[in-house]
């Protein structure tokens, strides 16, 4: 990427970052001048009704409030509805929040050995919980490619291959909504006696690892009392990740095969206006290869093969060799025009074998002419003589 580039980017999400904050600023701020206000008015009128308490006995007592909930104690409870927020369900889904880089930050350790064993625990644990989510994703991406391949191949002669893949990615995306989305803040409306929009919001954040923590299945409603809820909750966690994950990954490759057809595309049309000015430079030169040889020039303006495009898209697992292949050969801009329309050398044709010259048998002494010839062995007769 070049440096001009990442500039721009650093400037678009600096300015993102200050929208955000100016929207936020004005939506929340107000809001939180409004409580203080309340809270100001409260303890000035619980000092008037009880003046046998004074101030800084009710300030003590307020911090330690403060204290206990922020280590996740409930307020509300008393020695007699006393329960541990660290039991096993509720650890066992604090671990997986640590895992999965999401933190909601409802309970977090307090002791030092809990603190330096959640370090340890982070770094091996999310590096494990990686390699399981590209494992699920990657199955669950297998089986979503199949049922698109299907698609595509019914309707591969009626509609355009582009089109029928913007419609499979927004029919995924639309699928995965309504599954780890839509069900689930449904069921957590009803369980966690939430609004529609304070589960959506739990939904939303959860799955994007944003995780505030200002809202926790589990910690509120009756859902929290069943020991099997909140490891159900993590599953779906990581369903809805890896599932999310796979779609990323199929758009990303189908980008990728769009932009590699694009480029093949503006490369053939290159090499073709380059090959045709050689052409006229050698075109003595042409005439000597043969007809078999030289392709048509309607092959180099053919477009890639669908099939062959949907090697990359279809097979999440074979990225990296799909994308050494070649899609096309003719329309390979990396290989020049005259090696695609090369004439095949041909082999020389090997040295004539030496003529083998007759053995001549050691025992019979050669009979020489007094000229020096050598008389043939079988001497034709004389001829007759007259009268």
């Amino acid at each position: 990427m070049r440096c001009s580039t990442l500039l721009c980017i650093l400037a678009g999400v600096l300015l993102y970052l200050v929208l955000g904050a100016v929207v936020f600023q004005a939506l929340e701020a107000p809001r939180e001048q409004d409580q203080h206000t309340q809270l100001q008015d409260t303890r000035r009128s619980f000092l008037e009704n009880y003046t046998c308490v004074s101030p800084d006995i009710l300030q003590a007592l307020i911090e330690e409030v403060a204290d206990a909930v922020g280590a996740g104690v409930d307020p509300n409870s008393n020695s007699s509805t006393f329960t541990s927020q660290w039991d096993l369900a509720s650890a066992f889904f604090f671990s997986g929040t640590i895992i999965t880089t999401i933190g909601f930050g409802n309970i977090s350790p307090k002791t030092e050995w809990g603190q330096l064993f959640c370090i340890f625990y982070a770094l091996v644990g999310i590096p494990l919980f990686g390699i399981l989510l590209a494992g699920v994703g990657d199955h669950l991406g297998t089986g979503l490619r199949k049922a698109i391949l299907k698609i595509e191949f019914i309707l591969k002669w009626k509609v355009s291959p582009t089109i029928v893949r913007v419609i499979s990615a927004v029919l995924s995306i639309l699928l995965g909504v309504a599954i780890f989305v839509a069900v689930p803040t449904l069921v957590f409306q009803e369980v966690e006696k939430w609004t529609l929009l304070e589960a959506s919001y739990f939904v939303v954040i959860t799955l994007t690892t944003v995780g505030f923590g200002d809202y926790v299945a589990g910690d509120s409603g009756d859902g929290g009392k069943d020991h099997w809820y909140k490891p159900l909750v993590w599953f779906w966690i990581l369903l809805g990740l890896a599932y999310f994950a796979s779609i990323l990954s199929m758009i990303a490759n189908w980008l990728r095969v769009l932009s590699k057809k694009t480029r093949a595309e503006v490369g053939g049309s290159e090499t073709g206006s380059e090959a045709t000015q050689s052409e006229r430079v050698v075109e003595g030169k042409e005439k000597d290869v043969d007809k078999e040889n030289a392709f048509p020039e309607a092959l180099y303006s053919q477009p890639l093969d669908y099939f062959g495009e949907n090697l990359a898209y279809i097979d999440e697992s074979s990225d990296a060799v799909s994308g050494k292949l070649h899609l096309d050969p003719l329309l390979d801009p990396a290989q020049p025009v005259s090696a695609r329309s090369r004439k095949p050398k041909r082999r020389r044709p090997g040295r004539p074998p030496p003529e083998k010259i007759p053995k001549i048998s050691p025992t019979k002494p050669e009979k020489k002419e007094p000229n020096g010839d050598i008389p043939p062995e079988n001497p034709p007769p004389p001829p007759p003589k007259d009268g």
